[in-house]
């Protein structure tokens, strides 16, 4: 049954080959085509689900070995990357929790997404995302897990902008794009730190290991940047709120049912080292906590559903983390799993909820609460985080790029010699062709091109010495022989001209000239 974990993400990713390959070549294109692209979709990921289903029912029955391993990715000295799977415990419960999720919403989506313009680009991205998510939690090492976690963010940025043509929608996607690279840049930290302490990228081999305090710090810290960004946790939260810009389906799969909780799934997956390093879980129990009082007070004010969902999300997943922290793993993972559940089937029902809730008036908050107009117009600004990130980073580090784009253009530029803009790139593109036409032989032009830098001035000399030759012995002639001579000299250069302006030996030119400079 272990061999059933290499069929779960792959049977997704044929899916997404399938309606990709479709659509680009024209074959899935239109309404008409709807039904073949909703179908591949459906079948591929209705039997990774139950395949998963197979393999959970297996690992309870205890027929499961509990890894698999298909040989090695990479292997260079004593780094080995290789290819496996987890076949039992929390990581097969999760994927078999996860793909029947992704089953529901996706049989949603047929109907939700009917003739949307976008509608085959939807389950395309959705297959892919399906595939990734898999792969995350059924990689038996940090390298494969990367790649899932890589792939789900790539596919929740292009379901953010979803409508690309609307501004906010493509903004909302490229910033919460950005945001998440730091936490990538924390798991990419954790990849290094374990294999040089630890020994090992493999999740078995990591946890088995023994690390000292500072060690097992460095590497929990690291992995806990990447499952605070995923999962929205402070200082990243603001940006689950602003990836609501895509459509229901995507917004119940990314960051209701399955993706938000990946950020929790990796902190449990690393308890035993976690376990280790007191420090990292006091940051866990901390900024969990935090999280969720902020989520509770910045969800009273808000109006629409999708943002009270949001911080409902973001409250329940701080608490997750809370409990993580406070050494209640198994408390969280059944946490995880059954919050999962239930914001799926909230995100889902959102568009009909003011029919739902008619006649069922909502709770008021205690006097004590509305009486803090302090904490009223906090919750409204949402404490102002968008605003403190931007004066924080945003604008210091644009200014920081204006400044190194001035002292490229204005200093590295002119030492180097590159030419200043396309326009007079273009200019001087004219003026040579000119002059190799014959269009203006001007007696008094002196000067046949101006360079700058060390290339550049060595091309200015030989260009001056050959048109002083050129100048004396061709064009005005010393004698009938030396003009006669210079004349077969004027057709030879000519075909050496038209030889090496030839694409290849131009290319050839211009590589050489740039090593020169650089």
């Amino acid at each position: 049954m272990d061999a059933l974990a290499v069929l779960i993400p792959l049977l997704p990713f044929i899916a997404a080959a399938l309606i990709g390959v479709g659509q680009f070549s024209g074959i899935l294109q239109g309404e008409a085509s709807e039904t073949v692209t909703a179908t591949i979709a459906n079948w591929a990921i209705s039997m990774a689900c139950l395949l998963a289903l197979v393999l959970l029912g297996a690992d309870w029955q205890g027929k499961n070995k509990g890894s698999l391993g298909l040989g090695h990715w990479l292997n260079s000295d004593t780094l080995d990357i290789p290819v496996n799977f987890i076949t039992t415990g929390f990581n097969v419960v999760l994927a078999a929790l996860f793909a029947l999720l992704l089953v529901l919403i996706l049989r949603f989506a047929v109907n939700y997404m009917h003739r949307e313009a976008g509608f085959h680009r939807f389950f395309f991205i959705f297959s892919l995302f399906a595939s990734a998510m898999l792969l995350l939690v059924l990689s038996g090492n940090a390298v494969g897990t990367f790649f899932g976690w890589e792939i789900a963010g790539v596919c929740s940025y292009l379901l953010i902008a979803y409508a690309y043509n609307r501004p906010i929608a493509a903004m909302n996607a490229t910033r919460i794009f950005v945001t998440n690279r730091i936490g990538d840049a924390g798991f990419i930290l954790g990849i290094g730190l374990s294999y040089s302490w630890g020994g090992s990228v493999s999740w078995q081999q990591l946890n088995a290991a023994q690390l000292s305090t500072g060690e097992a710090t460095g590497i929990a810290l690291s992995f806990m940047i990447a499952a605070f960004a995923k999962s929205a946790q402070l200082p990243f939260t603001p940006w689950l709120a602003r990836a609501m810009e895509g459509p229901t389906p995507s917004s119940a799969a990314f960051y209701g049912a399955v993706m938000i909780h990946a950020g929790v799934f990796l902190v449990c997956l690393l308890a035993p080292v976690f376990e280790q390093a007191p420090f990292a879980m006091a940051i866990l129990a901390v900024i969990g906590g935090a999280t969720a009082l902020y989520s509770f007070i910045v969800g009273l004010t808000q109006t629409d559903v999708k943002s009270s969902l949001v911080f409902a999300t973001s409250g329940q997943l701080g608490l997750m983390f809370l409990a993580c922290g406070l050494g209640y793993w198994q408390l969280a993972a059944w946490h995880l799993c059954a919050h999962a559940i239930v914001r799926c089937y909230q995100f889902l029902t959102a568009p009909s909820l003011m029919h739902n809730v008619l006649d069922n008036p909502i709770k008021p908050v205690t006097p004590a609460v509305t009486a803090l107009r302090w904490a009223y117009i906090a919750s409204l600004q949402r404490f102002w985080l968008d605003q403190i990130t931007d004066w924080t980073l945003v604008r210091p580090i644009r200014r920081l790029a204006q400044d190194l784009s001035y002292f490229d253009d204005h200093v590295v530029d002119h030492i180097m010699g590159v030419p200043l803009s396309t326009i007079s790139s273009l200019a001087s593109l004219a003026q040579v062709k000119e002059q190799t036409l014959a269009a203006r032989i001007d007696k008094d032009d002196s000067h046949f091109a101006l360079g700058t830098g060390i290339a550049g001035k060595l091309t200015e000399w030989v260009a001056a010495i050959m048109h002083w030759f050129e100048d004396r012995f061709v064009l005005r002639g010393i004698g009938k022989d030396v003009l006669h001579y210079g004349r077969k000299l004027g057709h030879a250069a000519n075909k050496f001209e038209l030889l090496i302006l030839r694409p290849r030996y131009l290319v050839l030119f211009v590589f050489i000239t740039l090593l020169m400079v650089f």
